[in-house]
């Protein structure tokens, strides 16, 4: 059984750094402009990579770097100055995923850890002893795994190498994240950070020839959403991770949102907490499971972990995200009995909302008063980012960035 579960964010650009930050990571991953799963997100580079890992290290947060592509000859030459500016930056890991690039990690900068990604597809304990051997400190264990092979790769792994799984957020429909369609279809290659996400779109399928055999197909006139994996959610699961012996949690999403990495960071913190307190009988609040479908999500469901997924492998009706909040505002700080906030969707007088502070229950709060940065009593927010106060009627001193949020119509 692991001591402490690590709680492992994702960090697409500053604003994400800070919400995993604020709401309780003890670690994030994120990536440089090169090497990395995710080139979509702004990611980081120049001084702005420095600039965020001095930030959480002045606040106790670890720091990985992804370089968890599958690099081509010509990307080679460029790693050995991306990998040691990267280590004279302080970053505590190297996520990667080629058995080249963590030769080249060894080579150049012999003293930083190598976590092995989840694109290596480690799905036993001879792999995960090898590279352990190799210098691995950490692996990232394949999605395809159940609760019981992880334990099992527990049990036959030293302890002194960790174990870390993803525990939420979107899943792929092929094999650890290792898919050619996007490359077949747009020229974008998945294994290089470019995925166009094609698993996401609607099919028409006809087959042919093969008489007897049925392909249970439900399609309209937009097609069948095929490949559509649902999204994976383990806030329930929180103790059987821990007796597997897995040492870090892992969210998925550094192309999602500010709001999504502060609200799932916090759930899984407060679970982790929880369940620290009393292993014995771990028992998760309603509040807290309650957060996850409280960002955009599709239908949620538990992976591999308790088996094949039979029950919940695909969603054919659509490809698109249950939305049922939106964010409101993030709170700037509480003086003299009012609350000052940015705006970030149009609210009104009236409103019913929540107010979520890291670590905490979220309190309901209705909209009273609006005063804008002139002093003048609004209506609404109507002002993109425009500045207000409200009056602070909860009482309560909310830290800043926390969230003001409401139900969305």
């Amino acid at each position: 059984m692991t001591d402490k579960l690590e709680i492992l964010a994702p960090a697409g650009d500053e604003e994400r750094l800070h919400a995993a930050v604020d709401f309780g990571a003890d670690a994030v991953y994120l990536g440089g402009t090169a090497f990395g799963m995710r080139a979509a997100p702004k990611n980081f580079s120049g001084t702005a990579f420095g600039d965020a890992v001095k930030f959480c290290h002045e606040r106790g947060v670890k720091v990985y770097l992804t370089c968890n592509t599958l690099p081509r000859n010509s990307d080679i030459p460029d790693f050995e100055p991306f990998i040691r500016q990267a280590e004279q930056w302080g970053v505590d890991a190297a996520i990667v995923a080629d058995v080249g690039l963590m030769s080249l990690v060894k080579k150049y900068t012999p003293d930083l850890p190598i976590h092995m990604s989840t694109q290596t597809g480690i799905v036993n304990y001879v792999t995960a002893n090898t590279l352990y051997n190799m210098g691995a400190k950490r692996v990232i264990l394949a999605r395809e795994l159940s609760l019981e092979e992880v334990a099992e790769i527990r049990a036959k792994t030293p302890p002194g190498l960790e174990i870390e799984v993803f525990v939420h957020g979107a899943m792929c429909v092929a094999f650890s994240g290792r898919c050619l369609l996007s490359s077949y279809l747009v020229n974008r290659d998945a294994n290089r950070g470019q995925c166009a996400q094609p698993c996401r779109w609607g099919y028409h399928l006809m087959e042919e020839k093969r008489e007897g055999q049925f392909f249970p197909v439900f399609e309209d006139e937009k097609g069948t959403y095929i490949l559509n994996s649902k999204d994976m959610c383990m806030i329930d699961h929180i103790d059987k991770l821990a007796e597997a012996g897995v040492t870090s949690l892992k969210i998925e999403g550094r192309a999602k949102s500010a709001y999504y990495v502060s609200v799932i960071t916090n759930a899984y913190r407060q679970a982790a907490d929880i369940y620290a307190k009393n292993p014995e009988n771990f028992l998760l609040p309603d509040y807290v499971r309650e957060e996850v479908f409280k960002v955009s999500h599709r239908d949620y469901c538990t992976g591999f972990f308790f088996g094949h997924p039979s029950e919940c492998r695909q969603y054919y009706s659509d490809s698109g995200y249950i939305r049922s909040w939106d964010v409101c505002a993030v709170i700037d700080r509480c003086e003299n009995g009012r609350i000052f906030a940015e705006q970030r969707n149009k609210f009104s007088v009236g409103d019913v909302t929540e107010i979520l502070a890291p670590g905490k229950k979220p309190v309901k709060y209705t909209v009273t008063e609006i005063v804008n940065a002139e002093g003048e009593c609004v209506e609404d927010t109507r002002h993109a980012a425009m500045k207000f106060s409200m009056p602070n009627t909860a009482d309560i001193d909310f830290p800043p960035h926390s969230i003001i949020r409401k139900q969305a119509n």
